[in-house]
């Protein structure tokens, strides 16, 4: 098992060079990108995140799109509220087992999800200007292994 990594020391720890600091800012200028994008649809990062997903026929139901999107149940079923307000999402019964709730696009959720990864290449290409193939392929791989880092033993 390699030996966990001694990059960072509490007595230098500047927020210019900390990756999670740099991670969360481009994070969060990422989000105001799309934000602004999708704000003329009606559309905010916690709507448009889970109109996606089912989008891309993930998260059937409310608990299973609130942990692909990161959210509490709560927090994802005040969501559907307004998404199903607007006309984008439909919930219904499960004919399956009556205690599930099933989530679907309506026509209008669909074309709207539809725009969504314009929007998602526009914002993200913009951010990756200047960088090789190679580069994109690296910081994906660094990225991926930071994920597998905080997933694996401790």
């Amino acid at each position: 098992m390699p030996r966990p990594a001694t990059f960072y020391r509490p007595d230098a720890l500047p927020a210019d060079h900390n990756v999670g600091y740099l991670m969360k800012r481009i994070v969060n200028g990422l989000g105001h990108d799309i934000d602004a994008l999708l704000e003329p649809q009606g559309l905010t990062h916690a709507q448009w995140m889970p109109l996606y997903k089912l989008h891309l026929g993930q998260g059937r139901t409310v608990a299973e799109l609130a942990a692909l999107c990161l959210m509490d149940a709560g927090a994802m079923t005040r969501t559907l509220d307004r998404l199903e307000r607007k006309g984008l999402v439909r919930r219904s019964r499960s004919e399956r087992d009556r205690r599930v709730v099933d989530l679907a696009l309506t026509p209008q959720g669909r074309a709207a999800a539809a725009r969504i990864p314009f929007v998602l290449c526009e914002v993200l290409n913009a951010r990756l200007e200047g960088f090789s193939t190679d580069e994109w392929h690296q910081l994906q791989s660094f990225l991926h292994r930071m994920l597998d880092n905080a997933a694996g033993p401790r």
